[in-house]
């Protein structure tokens, strides 16, 4: 399984008044990661957009364990932790790097669709990527 960790600054507007990230960055913070998980895989958005497959967000989920605050930094880890051709499910992590602490974990839902929004079936319509992305959650 192939994972991607991707570092973040905690910058002020991402804060609170009590200087602790509000809990819509961690989101935003999950989609950072991956992008750029599926960049570092050879697999960016442009490009697969630029191949017809659009790959919109079904569903997010985030479990807060520990206050992140302004001026931390976090690593957030993503990869692939379900995947049928179809539907792909990321799962992320974000730890504070100053003591290691799991701060967040979640995931995020999404499907393969056409331009005009059919689904796709990426073993059918592109088996090379197909291939790829399952090899990387063997």
């Amino acid at each position: 399984m192939k994972k991607c960790v991707w570092k973040h600054k905690v910058q002020y507007y991402e804060t609170d008044q009590m200087k602790v990230v509000h809990h819509s960055n961690y989101i935003r913070w999950f989609e950072e990661a991956r992008v750029a998980f599926l960049e570092e895989i050879g697999c960016p958005y442009d490009l697969m957009e630029e191949k017809g497959i659009i790959s919109p967000v079904l569903e997010v989920t985030c479990q807060y364990k520990e206050m992140v605050r302004f001026g931390d930094t976090v690593e957030i880890s993503a990869w692939i932790s379900s995947f049928n051709g179809i539907k792909f499910c990321l799962s992320y992590e974000i730890h504070n790097i100053k003591d290691g602490s799991l701060c967040t974990s979640g995931t995020s839902k999404h499907c393969f669709i056409s331009p005009e929004g059919k689904l796709l079936s990426l073993k059918r319509e592109n088996p090379k990527l197909y291939e790829h992305l399952k090899q990387l959650t063997e």
